[in-house]
């Protein structure tokens, strides 16, 4: 377990449009591919991330500036 892999998840789902999307459709799902990538997370940071409001990460996506956003070409908007 480790507190920079929980922040990078979160990076993740600010900046990357597809997996937000993704998270807001099945948030346990999106986190399992990730983990299925590589990413260690135990299963209290699992059901953390997994708790978080996919609202309030939308919000805080579209805070972040446009340039350090990674487009999903093939979706709308999350």
């Amino acid at each position: 377990m480790s507190q920079v892999n929980v922040e990078r998840v979160i990076g993740l789902l600010a900046t990357d449009e597809g997996l937000r999307r993704q998270f807001m459709r099945d948030p346990r799902a999106a986190l399992l591919e990730i983990v299925r990538r590589g990413m260690e997370l135990n299963a209290s940071e699992l059901w953390s991330l997994a708790s978080l409001d996919p609202c309030d990460l939308a919000r805080f996506a579209r805070a972040i500036d446009a340039r350090l956003q990674k487009t999903d070409l093939q979706g709308g908007e999350s």
